[in-house]
């Protein structure tokens, strides 16, 4: 690790190896050769007296690139592009003179950004599917287990620990959707040539229209794509990056919801995040478990957030056919995006697989609430007994506001039950009373509804995407 410069903390501490790769510079440079195979390939093809023996020789070194050759090229032209193309001569002198024939900067550039995003966002679909994954297991477990709900983060009606996570999991599942459309959309550029125009290739080929309008499907077939963009400038529309970084914008803010809820557990001592045996939670207070892995979900989650503009801007400020002033900002917010996203998700599972729970301290407190909650059914069991409804309904409120007095100003227990069964009015004892405190009585249709959730939704995503699963999340720190 270099201590004397800047390094990126995506890289060194947040993102997963292999999302590292996918953007990093062999692998443009690999696709920048395998891209100009495919267009050689497609103009031999198509009948340009391109040989077989090129082609060979050009395949011989796609993936062993003479490095020192173009950055030693690039300081003298000031071209990326053109010193590759230099490099890749350099190694096949007998293919170097048909090398990026007809083509501009952006058929490798362009191209190869699409095939680099599209392979990421296939990266992220199989960490967000094993997300959901860890979230079922979950939720399958906990499924039963009543828990004080909230609103306005007031106690409200009960719901299931199960329940709650059915709920960041949905949310997931939207981004899911979202990410498959996406994937789904993805088109290569193609070879356009300067303005979109393909006229380098209306001279290659003679003016043969026919013809030329096979060179793109060719081109994406040998790249495994279905199609190009039927329309371009010099460049894709830097609206496709706008609708990529929107997705991965959308999977941040499910992980921040979650994360912040997880933040908010961890507080109530109900839930708590994964602690390792000799991890430090505070350098002051020797005690505490700081939900350090939910706040830094949260903390990069709001990173993607804002990042997302970048591309919006960038695609509202381009002029006519294309500007440069793209590149800059390209480099810096496409990639880092993907690179949070990654550590994001490898937070996420991390966090899930290790999430605990505290069935005691859940209890407490939902029994501390629920016989306020309970007093509905209380009193339909009073008017059972003989009581007169209306009048059973303002003693309640009365001893519900005394109750919430010895708690909040006396800072005793809630008494109501003791209160109500003092009271003649209601004629129930205290015991009958006790045994309207059932937990699951309140929960509704919480289990019910993750059962049906889970076999109805997220059970054929994890059967269609059964290959990617299995993923285990490793942090750094």
């Amino acid at each position: 690790m270099s201590t004397d410069r800047y390094v990126s903390p995506l890289s060194e501490r947040y993102a997963s190896k292999e999302m590292q790769y996918i953007f990093s510079p062999d692998k443009k440079f690999r696709t920048w050769r395998r891209l100009w195979i495919a267009l050689a390939e497609t103009e031999r093809e198509l009948g340009l007296n391109i040989t077989q023996e090129q082609i060979d020789e050009l395949k011989a070194h796609q993936d062993d690139i003479n490095y020192d050759v173009a950055r030693a090229r690039e300081k003298e032209v000031r071209h990326d592009v053109m010193s590759h193309v230099y490099a890749y001569g350099q190694q096949c002198p007998k293919a170097k003179g048909i090398i990026h024939l007809g083509a501009t900067s952006c058929y490798v550039g362009d191209n190869t950004d699409i095939i680099v995003m599209t392979e990421a966002l296939k990266l992220v679909r199989k960490k967000l599917v094993n997300v959901i994954g860890e979230l079922a297991h979950f939720a399958e477990e906990y499924k039963g287990l009543p828990t004080l709900a909230f609103t306005h983060f007031q106690p409200a009606q009960p719901t299931t620990v199960g329940k709650r996570a059915t709920l960041w999991m949905q949310e997931f599942c939207l981004d899911l959707e979202d990410l498959n459309h996406v994937i789904s959309t993805m088109k290569l550029l193609g070879s356009k040539g300067t303005t979109g125009t393909q006229a380098s290739f209306l001279e290659l080929f003679d003016g043969d229209q026919e013809t030329i309008d096979k060179i793109d499907p060719m081109i994406a077939k040998k790249m495994g794509f279905e199609e190009c963009y039927p329309v371009s400038g010099q460049t894709y529309s830097r609206k496709v990056d706008t609708r990529v970084l929107n997705v991965l914008a959308g999977i941040a803010a499910s992980a921040h919801k979650m994360s912040n809820d997880i933040r908010l557990l961890q507080h109530l001592k109900e839930v708590e995040e994964p602690f390792e045996k000799s991890q430090i939670g505070s350098s002051a207070m020797a005690y505490k478990r700081n939900p350090m892995r939910s706040e830094r979900i949260a903390s990069l989650s709001r990173y993607v957030m804002v990042d997302a503009l970048n591309p919006a801007i960038t695609s509202a400020t381009q002029w006519f056919e294309r500007t440069l002033d793209d590149s800059a900002n390209k480099r810096l917010s496409v990639p880092e995006g993907f690179l949070a996203v990654d550590g994001i998700l490898d937070l996420c599972l991390n966090v899930v697989d290790g999430l605990v729970v505290y069935p005691k301290v859940i209890e407490k407190r939902l029994m501390s609430e629920l016989p306020f909650m309970a007093t509905e059914n209380i009193m339909m069991d009073a008017v059972k007994a003989g009581g007169d409804r209306q009048e059973l309904h303002e003693r309640i409120r009365e001893l519900s506001m005394e109750a919430g007095r010895n708690v909040k100003v006396n800072g005793g227990e809630n008494n109501l039950l003791d209160l109500i069964a003092a009271d003649p009015a209601f004629n129930l004892s205290l015991e009958d009373l006790k045994k309207t405190m059932e937990p699951s009585r309140y929960v509704g249709r919480a289990k019910e509804q993750v059962e049906a959730f889970l076999s109805q939704v997220v059970k054929p995503i994890l059967e269609e995407y059964q290959e990617l699963l299995g993923v285990k999340a490793e942090i750094n720190v």
